[in-house]
Order: C-alpha cells, then sequence, then structure tokens
C-alpha cells in the first residue's frame, strides 16, 4: 500500500470525505466564515488536500468574542458551582480517551506526525491533563490577612482576597501538538469559569473544532467555547480584539512579540510560551549509548517541530566521538514514512512552508561550511520528508546554531571545561530548556542553577508533566503553561477590605 493509498484508508476511517468543508464554531454550532474563503488542510505526507477550514477575519472573530462575552456574562457557567464544572471538565476528559482513535488519526491526517506519538501525547496526555486541570476548579482560593489600618482609630477591619475568572480568554495555538496544546489554555481557563475563543493553526484547524463539539457533548454550555480558523489576519483580529481579557499564546518568538505588543493597547493580560534552541550538556561520565540515544530522542521527535528539542549538543572531548558515532548510526537507520504505519520512526514535516524553512536552513549551513555527519536531504520523492540531520564543525556564529530550525536537525560541538560549556549553552536570546547528562550529582547540582532556562532535565530531556510549570526565560516567554501557575494566570486578585 503507498502512502496515498494509507491517506485515504484513514480518511474513511474516521469519516471524513476528501475535500470535506469544515466551519468555524460559535455559539454552539457550526458557522461559515462570513467571507466565505477557505484555507486548505492538507496530509503532508501525500501532498494531498483532505478538508478545507475557514479563513476568518475580523468579523468572526469579533462574533466568536462577543459569544464568549455573553456566555461568561450571562450563562450559568460563571456561577456555576466548582464541583459542576470539575464533572463537566471531567466527562470531557473521557469523551478525549473514548474518541482517541478519530483525534489520532485526524492529528496525523493534518500534521504528519505518527499516530502512536498523537495516541500518547496528543489525546493520552491530553486527557490526563484535562482531568488534573478539572480538580483545580474545586482548589480556587485567596487569602485572609491581619490588617494594620490604623484609621480612624479604634476601627476593626477584615480583610481578604479572591481570586476571579479573568473573563474571555483568547488562545492561539501552534500546529506541533494542535490537541493538546489547545488543552493547556483550555482546560486551566474553564476550570476557573472562563469563556474562551480558540484560534488554531490554519495547517491543523480539525482536531480544535472536534474538541469543541465534543466540548458541548460533556455539558460546556454553547458559547463557553469557540474555535475560529484563519492565518494571520484572524490571529492580529483576537490579539486586538477589546473585548478579550487575557491572551495565552505558543508559537514563534517574532509572532509572540506581535501578540504582546497588541495586547499592550488594551492592557489585555497575556502569557507568551516561544521558541527556544535548547542545550543539551554531556558530561564525559556519561554513558556514551545513553547520551546519543538522548540526543537522538531530543531532537528527532516529532520530526523536531518541538519548542523544547535539544537542537544544540555539546559533549565533553572525552567521549565526543563515541557519542557522534553512535547518534550518526541511530539517525541513518530511523524508518521515514507515513505516521500511520506503525514502523516509522520520522515522519513529514507539517507543510512545504515548513520543509523549505528547514530546508534552507541546511542548504546555509552547508554555505557557511559546516559539515554535515548525516543526512542533509530531503528524505522521500513524495512528500514533506527531511533526513534527520547533523551538523559538526559548527561555530558559535552561524545561524544554524543561533536560531530555532524546528525540524530533524542537530549542531554538534565539543568542550574540554565545564565553566565553557555553560558559558555555550547561556549563549542564546531564548532560554526555554536545557538538559544535563551525567552520573555525577555534585556537578549536576552546581550547572542546574547557572543554565537559563526555564525547564532544566537531567539525564532526560522533552518530558513533560501536568503539574510542572512549562515556559521559558528571555526572548522564550512569559508565563507558564502548566501547573497551578497556568490556573493562577486565567484569574485576577481582588483584595477585599471590610470595616467591622
Amino acid at each position: 500500500m503507498n502512502l496515498k493509498d494509507v491517506s485515504t484508508a484513514q480518511l474513511a476511517r474516521i469519516g471524513f470525505m476528501a475535500k470535506r468543508s469544515r466551519g468555524n464554531f460559535i455559539d454552539g454550532r457550526e458557522v461559515p466564515a462570513l467571507s466565505g474563503k477557505t484555507l486548505p488542510v492538507i496530509d503532508p505526507a501525500v501532498e494531498m488536500q483532505i478538508a478545507d477550514a475557514p479563513d476568518s477575519d475580523a468579523r468572526d472573530v469579533a462574533q466568536a468574542v462577543a459569544s464568549a462575552r455573553r456566555a461568561f456574562e450571562d450563562s450559568d457557567w460563571t456561577r456555576m458551582r466548582p464541583a459542576d464544572r470539575e464533572r463537566a471538565l471531567y466527562r470531557l476528559s473521557v469523551l478525549i480517551e473514548e474518541h482517541g482513535d478519530e483525534l489520532s488519526a485526524m492529528e496525523t491526517l493534518q500534521s504528519g506526525k505518527l499516530q502512536g506519538v498523537a495516541r500518547m501525547i496528543d489525546v493520552g496526555f491530553s486527557a490526563e491533563f484535562v482531568r488534573y486541570m478539572a480538580g483545580w476548579a474545586t482548589k480556587i482560593e485567596g487569602q485572609t490577612l491581619d490588617s494594620s489600618i490604623p484609621f480612624p482609630p479604634g476601627s476593626k477591619y477584615f480583610t481578604y482576597t479572591k481570586r476571579e475568572p479573568v473573563g474571555v480568554v483568547g488562545a492561539i495555538v501552534p500546529w506541533n501538538f494542535p490537541l493538546a496544546i489547545a488543552l493547556w489554555k483550555v482546560a486551566p481557563a474553564l476550570a476557573v469559569g472562563c469563556t474562551v475563543v480558540l484560534k488554531p493553526s490554519p495547517e491543523t484547524p480539525l482536531t480544535a473544532l472536534r474538541l469543541a463539539e465534543l466540548a458541548l457533548q460533556a455539558g460546556i454550555p454553547a458559547g463557553v467555547l469557540n474555535v475560529v480558523c484563519g492565518g494571520a489576519e484572524a490571529g492580529a483580529a483576537l490579539s486586538r480584539h477589546p473585548g478579550v481579557d487575557k491572551l495565552s499564546f505558543t508559537g514563534s518568538t517574532a509572532t509572540g512579540k506581535a501578540i504582546g505588543c497588541a495586547a499592550v493597547d488594551n492592557m489585555t493580560r497575556f502569557t507568551l510560551e516561544l521558541g527556544g534552541k535548547n542545550p543539551m550538556i554531556v558530561l564525559d561520565d556519561a554513558d556514551p549509548e545513553t547520551a546519543a540515544m538522548g540526543a537522538a530522542m531530543g531532537i528527532f521527535f516529532n520530526q523536531g517541530q518541538v519548542c523544547a528539542a535539544s537542537s544544540r549538543l555539546y559533549v565533553q572531548r572525552k567521549i565526543y566521538d563515541k557519542v557522534l558515532q553512535r547518534l550518526a548510526q541511530l539517525a541513518e537507520g530511523m524508518k521515514i514514512g507515513s505516521g500511520f504505519d506503525a514502523a516509522s520512526q520520522l515522519g513529514p514535516l507539517v507543510s512545504k512552508r515548513q520543509f523549505d524553512r528547514v530546508m534552507g536552513f541546511v542548504d546555509g549551513a552547508k554555505a557557511e561550511g559546516a559539515t554535515v555527519l548525516t543526512g542533509g536531504s530531503r528524505a522521500l520523492d513524495a512528500g514533506y520528508f527531511v533526513q534527520p540531520t547533523v551538523f559538526v564543525d559548527v561555530n558559535p556564529g552561524m545561524r544554524i546554531v543561533r536560531e530555532e530550525v524546528f525540524g530533524p536537525v542537530l549542531v554538534a560541538m565539543p568542550f574540554d571545561d565545564v565553566e565553557d560549556a555553560i558559558r555555550q549553552a547561556n549563549d542564546s536570546p531564548m532560554g526555554l530548556t536545557a538538559s544535563v547528562w551525567s552520573q555525577n550529582l555534585s556537578a549536576v547540582h552546581r550547572i542546574v542553577p547557572r543554565l537559563k532556562a526555564g525547564t532544566v532535565w537531567v539525564n532526560t530531556h522533552n518530558l513533560l508533566d501536568a503539574n510542572l510549570p512549562f515556559g521559558g526565560f528571555k526572548q522564550s516567554g512569559m508565563g507558564r503553561d502548566l501547573g497551578r501557575t497556568a490556573v493562577d494566570s486565567y484569574t485576577e486578585l481582588k483584595s477585599v477590605c471590610m470595616s467591622i
């Protein structure tokens, strides 16, 4: 069976027809864009259109924000008992699991990712995360404070704080983990009583639209979760809409800066989870085999389309050759193919635009004098497949070392002194994640506090937990997703002072 046959078979299995037309999801129903314009949804493994979705503009965004505002002000959602919001979110988690095959197939069709990854992360982790956030609905709390207000003499005051839902949330999510990252924003916002306008990436809108249907089925009222599809115009309109109280964005640093600037004009609260150029530091006491496997997983997982990917590898010189030799073997042995093929270890990039971008970085690195240890070319004749690629003989000034590629492309550099490795790891405008590989816990404890990154892993990379906040230092963002920190970010803190 060729790749096109696989894609067609999967379309039939989940009830899709090729070029099926979808609408936005506003106020509990599917509606077309007011302009009538659409954008194609492409299966990147076969370069075939599988559906089309609305290319929304500011008018569609205004409709969705108005729906979310009505639901926030006039529906039972914000007045609902926290325990009832908890139950609704729990029912949503169950529905995500029950529709796991359908949702993971959609993710593979629209993004190209391995279906096993989609089933484990985009469905499995997402269902667990929604359950985790459901529990927070009943645990929003404030504080009682002892007052020292002296006037008028002899007076007494009861003072306390309380957290209230921030209001209408605009959530803008990327295409690499469409369902999972959408729920990173949607679940905590709903748990505290907010309403949401979700804008998925134009490449991957299908699971967001299905999520909205499942939310309605779970008992979440119409208008609480709205989905507006489209590109930059829709995203810009949502970012600058005065009816949005909080923006949460995951994506590129450049786009995040634009969203932050637009938000400030309206004093809209915002959280930005942005790009990364993440270092992996391997000390010479580490096992070369383990380090090589960790580096391969860190950069080739999800075709390198991971903001936390370990794209810069620093290995102490004593074991540098052993680690790189084994890493090259692992890369060259990877099976490349459709995400629906259970034997595939590397799928396609999400789109032609992303394929061209990644190959531009590869060709640019070659022109600057970097050496290709392995890979460096298109992998298959059809589809947006790129070989797993490792560059050596690079220097810190090269673009391939400085900028986020967001593909299966790694740069490797040896070091002699640990201090130099730390300096090079921090020599980046970004600071999302890092990892340290060593059996010397004393050395690890000295290194971890000095790495300018929001997450530091030790002897592992690219692992997340619902309870562990995720976000970056420097230009990798502001605020955090996941954990209690995320819950608090969808609330406003109110102080109350009562004369008694």
